[in-house]
């Protein structure tokens, strides 16, 4: 009762309080932590404060967590950024993009990279990130679905990269694992034309792991967070650090990593 009281909207008490202009909820359950944007009005358009929301969490993620859930509040896990943000007067209390456009370019590239330090975290080795993708996510809610290791998706998603149609780039590192996922052909037609992909389609090209009716969202997803937990916790952490330095090693030097790896798996065992 006492654990269940501490959650509150905004945040787990004893770890992080995030501010409600975020319009994020966080909570941990033993080893699971669910982040979810929560503005379903706006289709969870995403601001600076949602940025700096989602970096303080992964800065405080408690050390027994290790599956993350990323979800919308609502039907659609986000439509990108407020556009308010693109008019001089801003999202009030945060500023705009002109604004910071009109300042020093030390101090436009530290906002970028503030905003993107709350995808990067996503990716720790020591947890599995899973996006609950339903309805429309679009720019920056493509991007922070591509921040994930996993995406389960309902049947009525909608992915699109509007950045380019906007005059902008992507830029809140969904660049990278949209290439890896999909091939550098298919990810130039899907950004240059800022186009949508279906939820068929996102399967047939990898986007996604999972497609499954809306009503199914949830339950795909508790399913798949069991089967994450029911995996011995440090060969996880270490096959994922494997798996995702695979692609800069050669074949030999991948070999090498894999004895080291499982040297220290051997003797954590029965050393």
């Amino acid at each position: 009762m006492a654990e269940a009281q501490a959650r509150q909207r905004g945040g787990y008490a004893g770890e992080i309080s995030v501010p409600a202009e975020s319009a994020v909820r966080y909570e941990v359950d033993g080893e699971i932590a669910t982040i979810t944007l929560d503005r379903p009005e706006k289709r969870n358009a995403q601001t600076f404060a949602t940025w700096s929301a989602l970096a303080r969490i992964g800065e405080s993620l408690p050390g027994q967590v290790r599956v993350v859930v990323v979800k919308g509040e609502g039907p659609s896990f986000s439509a990108g950024i407020d556009l308010r943000m693109f008019t001089p007067e801003g999202v009030p209390g945060q500023g705009s993009f002109s604004s910071a456009a009109t300042s020093d370019g030390t101090a436009f590239e530290q906002r970028i990279r503030q905003a993107q330090a709350g995808f990067l975290w996503l990716r720790r080795p020591e947890i599995v990130s899973i996006a609950a993708v339903r309805g429309h996510a679009i720019g920056a809610g493509f991007q922070l679905a591509l921040s994930c290791d996993l995406r389960i998706v309902a049947d009525d998603v909608s992915f699109c990269m509007k950045e380019p149609a906007l005059g902008l780039v992507p830029d809140l590192t969904g660049t990278k694992p949209l290439v890896e996922l999909v091939g550098l052909a298919k990810a130039i037609d899907i950004c240059l034309t800022a186009r949508t992909v279906r939820a068929d389609e996102a399967m047939r090209i990898g986007l996604a792991e999972q497609v499954v009716a809306g009503d199914d969202l949830d339950r795909a997803v508790r399913d798949k967070v069991a089967q994450l937990l029911s995996v011995n916790r440090d060969a996880a952490v270490a096959t994922k650090r494997l798996l995702q330095g695979a692609r800069g090693r050669s074949l030999e030097e991948q070999s090498v990593a894999e004895g080291q790896e499982q040297e220290a798996r051997i003797r954590a065992l029965f050393g």
